[in-house]
């Protein structure tokens, strides 16, 4: 009896861990304070006391993606279900529709419950979907993971998503994203404007000429001239920001990424636990939660999707920032050129000022690092996911698998 007893127990464990509804710490904090602080979210500022509904609807309108069941298995013979292993996926999934949010409608854009949206935002929604051939989907992210060393049903780190996205993005001409992870706390300024700027053919041939080209230096500081077009930059930076703790050195200039108007927030956590940070209100960080397990949901008839359980309308869940994981991954979003030049000077004021920096930005490309190449689509006339083999050939995936300890 007491056996059986043990055995129900540890099953209702294992599903309490993996499929139960939000997940809830007591560090985890819900209900706002009165207090005068103001609350900046994703690089706009709400005054609590005054603008807690405004503060709210800011919050529900980003697109909240969640584990989800019951949809066609991984790879048609891999996990029907994201539950336990996606929850840094779906982080991945928030940072990417929140940086197309600002590419197709607006930072300022807003949702409201049962209003029609745009058509671009239903497009946006549906990039996401759990179907094979949507774009961002989880099987998508998953399948084009094991280039990068995951089985599917593995765990994910900030890094290895921002890897697949950068790879997935090549297929996405919709949207034509530039992706830019930087490598070694390094963002390289002529790199990213090499990448960013779409020169006329007319330049193109031009630049062969070394006589007639511009040297680098004066490229990078100076490209309105010779920048006719500029490809929206998903500028990703993994960071590790102490060893078993958060360094309390880096809390300042890790807030001040949220005050940019050019934030998408971070990727982060817990050692178990992945989640999507938008904003920080004094100490504590806001964030949306993936670990709520919801059932698939697909197009409508009419071509819609019914977005209802892709906002999350319960109060937001904070956490103090020095409970953070060192191993995060900030976003930010840079529609032109401009707003990328604005953001260096922003970075050179707010983030380079500290002794202990979080990380650097450095006109040129490290002479000892290797030649960067812009990443480019293969010649190939097929999605993402299909270079990777059968899941025949993976791990076997198994649900009860433990959590990687996040890292870079």
């Amino acid at each position: 009896m007491e056996l059986a007893q043990d055995d129900s127990w540890r099953m209702e464990s294992v599903l309490s861990k993996y499929e139960n509804q939000i997940t809830i710490f007591t560090d985890y904090l819900e209900e706002f304070p009165d207090t005068d602080e103001l609350v900046w979210i994703l690089g706009k500022q709400h005054l609590l006391k005054t603008e807690k509904s405004k503060l709210l609807s800011d919050i529900s309108a980003r697109l909240w993606f969640t584990y989800r069941r019951k949809f066609s298995p991984i790879g048609g013979t891999g996990p029907s279900s994201d539950a336990g292993w996606g929850c840094m996926l779906r982080c991945g999934q928030m940072m990417l529709a929140q940086a197309l949010i600002c590419r197709h409608l607006g930072r300022d854009w807003n949702w409201e419950k049962q209003k029609e949206q745009p058509k671009e935002y239903q497009r946006i929604l549906q990039c996401f979907l759990d179907r094979k051939d949507c774009c961002y989907s989880i099987h998508q992210m998953a399948q084009m993971g094991v280039g990068e060393g995951k089985s599917i049903g593995e765990w994910f780190g900030p890094n290895t998503v921002a890897q697949v996205l950068k790879k997935l993005a090549l297929f996405d001409e919709w949207n034509s994203l530039a992706v830019y992870v930087s490598m070694d706390n390094t963002v390289v300024i002529e790199d990213i404007k090499k990448m960013c700027c779409i020169l006329p053919l007319s330049a193109d041939i031009a630049t062969e000429n070394p006589s007639g080209s511009p040297n680098a230096s004066n490229h990078s500081k100076g490209t309105s001239a010779c920048c006719p077009a500029w490809k929206p930059l998903l500028l990703i930076v993994p960071l590790r920001l102490g060893i078993n703790q958060i360094n309390p050195v880096y809390v300042d200039a890790f807030k001040e990424c949220f005050k940019m108007p050019q934030s998408l927030g971070a990727l982060g956590g817990k050692p178990n636990n992945a989640y999507y940070f938008i904003g920080f209100l004094g100490d504590e960080l806001i964030f949306l939660d993936p670990h709520t397990t919801q059932t698939f949901v697909d197009t409508e008839e009419n071509g819609t999707v019914d977005d209802q359980t892709f906002h999350c309308l319960q109060p937001p869940q904070r956490m103090n920032i020095l409970n953070l994981d060192p191993s995060v991954a900030l976003g930010f979003f840079c529609k032109e050129e401009k707003d990328f030049d604005s953001w260096c000077s922003l970075v050179q004021k707010e983030i380079l000022k500290e002794n202990l920096r979080m990380f650097e930005l450095v006109q040129k490309h490290p002479s000892h690092w290797p030649p960067f190449v812009p990443p480019a689509k293969p010649e190939v006339t097929t999605t993402g996911a299909e270079f990777i083999d059968s899941t025949e050939q993976l791990e076997e995936f198994e649900l009860e698998e433990d959590f990687e300890i996040l890292n870079v």
